[in-house]
């Protein structure tokens, strides 16, 4: 004998079912999107943030790489060992009769340098401090009124970060700064003083390890 079944109940269990499909499709998608955003803000997005702040560092190094490219490798320095090394060499030059004159004995010799860039910097920071000393001084050279924003400008656009540039102040018309740059267990830093057509940039040395300051150069 079968069960007598409402009409008015099969009736509505298709609707009842398509009711629930279209629930659980929009809580999907509503759990989807909530999932995207949650990915762009803490996926893509944050890896692009954090390539973008390691750049600087990236090309700054490889800026030094660049202008050192032609320079020795980082050898210890060598200081001079006599005046021998200064001279000339060549065949000597023939003078006329009676004008060859007798050094006096009390003539002082060249003395080598014992401190200074001379002979703390090895030879790889010693000419690559030639190059970035040139570079940044025809930089500077042009550059009117000085100020330290000009200044760190013109650094800046040269490949020299904010983390390397130390003690920009200005004073008068003068506008002073350092540059630290240490590299592969090197010891260079610049000195400069940026004052126009007298802008003067110098080799100094840096310590060979820890923070760098101006006053511990």
């Amino acid at each position: 004998m079968r069960t007598p079944v409402s009409t008015s109940a099969v009736a509505r269990s298709p609707r009842r079912l398509r009711l629930t499909l279209a629930i659980a499709a929009l809580t999907t998608l509503a759990l989807t999107a909530c999932g995207t955003e949650k990915a762009g803000a803490d996926g893509p997005q944050s890896k692009h943030v954090g390539t973008a702040g390691a750049r600087p560092s990236a090309a700054f190094t490889e800026m030094l790489s660049k202008v050192a490219q032609s320079c020795p490798p980082s050898a210890a320095p060598e200081a001079p060992t006599g005046p021998a090394e200064t001279l000339p060499t060549g065949p000597a030059e023939t003078l006329p009769t009676g004008s060859v004159e007798t050094p006096p004995s009390d003539a002082i010799e060249p003395i080598a340098p014992t401190a200074g860039p001379e002979v703390e910097l090895n030879a790889r920071d010693w000419c690559a401090g030639v190059r970035h000393e040139q570079r940044i001084a025809q930089a500077l050279w042009d550059l009117a009124d000085p100020t330290p924003t000009k200044v760190r400008t013109i650094l800046n656009d040269l490949g020299y970060i904010d983390e390397r540039i130390h003690g920009l102040k200005q004073s008068g018309t003068t506008t002073r700064f350092f540059l630290d740059l240490r590299d592969r267990g090197g010891r260079l830093c610049l000195d400069g003083s940026a004052v126009g057509e007298q802008t003067v940039v110098e080799m100094c040395v840096a310590p060979a390890s820890g923070p760098f300051t101006p006053e511990k150069r």
